[in-house]
């Protein structure tokens, strides 16, 4: 008999089993590392610590009339904030967001007031040129492959000079004229820019709209195949195209939401000052990234939510309101605003780190 029919092969060894799953291993992790790793509880824990900071340093903040003047300044901020956060979660900036706001504003008065047209025509007018700016926007970044912010920056230069030159031209000032005494004007103030009385406290209506938005855009990402796409498209729209998201759709759109947004803002600057100022909103795009930013959306794209977003609003309106309660020098706010933003995208990298460790 031969050698190789003498010898069988060796049974092989069972194998052994494998480290455990690194999903595992995270869910092994303290609770409380887990809840610090959700940009949302980390920007909570920061406004809640300014809150109570102003509090104590400008007592004067904890009357209602002075908190429902805080909120204010936060849903004005957190309105724009919201929809700037998406597209960053889509992975796209808006540098033209700030002066688009006053480009709505400058559209509705002088429309209105030149053609002596109800006040609803300018309004409706806006809506359809602030959508187009945001779809022309889109339409640019997924066509040309340019970064959102080259284009943007253009659209920011443009619609600022337009402006100012338009608005001179058209009334020969730098500012649009009062409407205030023109048809629809008191309807459509009573939309954009009322105030409900809660227990003798006087709070603006854009605080109830910014927390209702914050819950549908919360809605939105959480529950709709719309919020899937747009995570997917930020993370990688190469990957994300694969799969089947719709991912030229997405960034078009969500360029348009924040040009809706812009809208919104404008109409109620427009019918809370009943009229506007050509050179304004230059700079405030920075501050609703920002505020993005600090609520935890990525610069990277594909990772945020509209909850934090809110917080971070929050925290700009607390800081640059209560530094006027306390009496302090107003300068220091800009300060105040470059260490919160800081902070954030340190926070920011701890958190991306924490999230794909192993």
């Amino acid at each position: 008999m031969s050698t190789a029919q003498q010898t069988e092969p060796a049974a092989s060894p069972p194998p052994v089993p494998g480290p455990a799953p690194a999903a595992g291993r995270t869910a092994g992790r303290p609770l409380a590392l887990r809840l610090l790793a959700r940009p949302e509880v980390g920007v909570f824990l920061g406004a809640v610590a300014v809150l109570v900071f102003f509090l104590i340093a400008a007592p004067s903040l904890r009357q209602g009339d002075s908190m429902a003047t805080v909120l204010y300044q936060c849903s004005t901020i957190g309105l724009m904030a919201l929809p700037v956060a998406l597209l960053m979660i889509g992975g796209e900036f808006d540098l033209s967001s700030g002066v688009a706001v006053i480009t709505s504003a400058l559209t509705a008065s002088m429309l209105s007031y030149q053609l002596t047209v109800n006040v609803w025509t300018g309004v409706l007018v806006s809506l359809v040129l602030s959508l187009a700016i945001g779809a022309f926007n889109g339409w640019m970044v997924v066509r040309t492959g340019l970064p959102s912010f080259l284009v943007t920056l253009g659209t920011f230069l443009i619609l600022q000079g337009v402006n100012l030159a338009v608005t001179k031209l058209v009334t020969g000032n730098v500012a649009t004229d009062d409407i205030s005494d023109m048809d629809g004007f008191a309807q459509a103030k009573a939309v954009f820019a009322s105030s409900v009385d809660i227990g003798g406290v006087q709070v603006k209506i854009t605080v109830f709209y910014w927390l209702v938005f914050a819950a549908l855009a919360t809605w939105v990402l959480l529950r709709t195949k719309y919020g899937n796409w747009i995570f997917a498209a930020g993370g990688s729209k190469e990957s994300a195209r694969a799969v089947g998201v719709r991912v030229d759709f997405t960034k078009i759109t969500l360029f348009m939401l924040v040009s809706f947004g812009a809208w919104f803002v404008g109409m109620h600057n427009l019918f809370a000052f009943n009229t506007v100022q050509s050179g304004e909103g230059v700079g405030q795009e920075l501050i609703y990234i920002a505020a993005a930013v600090i609520g935890g959306c990525l610069l990277t794209g594909g990772s945020g939510s509209a909850i934090g977003p809110v917080f971070g609003a929050f925290m700009f309106g607390m800081v640059n309101q209560g530094i006027v309660f306390a009496g302090w020098n107003p300068d220091w706010f800009k300060a105040f605003l470059g260490v919160m933003l800081l902070g954030a995208v340190l926070i920011n990298l701890w958190v991306q780190r924490t999230a794909t460790r192993r």
